[in-house]
């Protein structure tokens, strides 16, 4: 059989003196951590964007070895055109879908 009396009198003793309601609420680091996880995305967004530029660079430079005939492989060219306009496509998607999340959040009353 199980022995409550100990943990009554454990809860009753902890609401007399030693708990508070406080200790239950979020800490100040939850603001630190929603800034962390901003930053953190806001450094994911950099990245990609860097990664969809060195896409595009890299199409017209394959674009410009095809045009000059240093390269005569078509394939690669249009593999390398059809990455980067898929990347961008993609990009271009998800900041539409910031800019109508943003614009919902300044529309919501207060």
């Amino acid at each position: 059989m199980i022995n409550l009396n100990g943990n009554v009198s454990g809860a009753q003793n902890a609401m007399k003196g030693g708990w508070e309601p406080s200790s239950l609420m979020p800490k100040a680091d939850n603001a630190n951590a929603k800034k962390l996880d901003f930053d953190n995305t806001v450094k994911a967004i950099e990245k990609y964007i860097s990664k969809v530029d060195e896409l595009q660079q890299s199409s017209d430079m394959s674009i410009k070895d095809l045009l000059a005939g240093k390269n005569e492989d078509i394939i690669s060219v249009v593999s390398a055109v059809a990455k980067a306009d898929m990347s961008f496509k993609l990009l271009v998607g998800v900041r539409n879908k910031l800019i109508e999340a943003y614009k919902q959040t300044m529309n919501m009353p207060l």
